[in-house]
């Protein structure tokens, strides 16, 4: 790899990580390339980057971006997105479908963060189930509320009849 084309893939990895709130860092060593191929297929329905960089490129990148504190060596693929639960998802649900496949360390909202921390974020409802979970209890009211006028048209009407 040329010094220009090493400075294009730092360029572009710090752009898009400077602007990221999680990024996660995992080994893949020893998965198949289907394999990788279903994780960034997941990825990419959740809107969340899987990218394979050379340790020294990423390192510089991360620097650049702000986000210091982790040592990468051996084998790495990043995960990184702008929904901090999502990505964790995508890396905790495919760690625990592949055994090959085991989450490193990552950077939660440009802050450290280890395996347990990257876990307890995965373990939280995503963004549909929470936005799903608001509706509801919006709606609770309204729906006791008909269900009370509805109570109340029976009983009148057993009233009159």
């Amino acid at each position: 790899m040329t010094k220009t084309k090493k400075a294009e893939v730092i360029a572009q990895l710090k752009g898009d990580l400077e602007n990221t709130t999680a990024v996660i860092i995992c080994d893949y060593k020893g998965l198949t390339v289907s394999a990788l191929e279903e994780l960034r297929i997941a990825a990419r329905a959740k809107d969340t980057k899987v990218q394979v960089v050379k340790n020294t490129l990423a390192t510089i990148a991360l620097k650049d971006a702000g986000m210091s504190g982790v040592e990468i060596k051996n084998t790495n693929i990043f995960v990184w997105s702008d929904d901090v639960i999502s990505a964790a998802k995508i890396a905790a649900d495919f760690a625990k479908k592949n055994e090959t496949f085991s989450i490193k360390s990552g950077y939660l909202d440009k802050e450290v963060a280890d395996v347990a921390k990257i876990e307890a974020f995965a373990k939280l409802p995503g963004r549909e189930e929470l936005l799903g979970m608001l509706a509801a209890t919006w709606m609770a009211p309204v729906a006791n509320f008909t269900i009370g006028l509805e109570a109340l048209r029976v009983k009148k009407e057993e009233e009159t009849a």
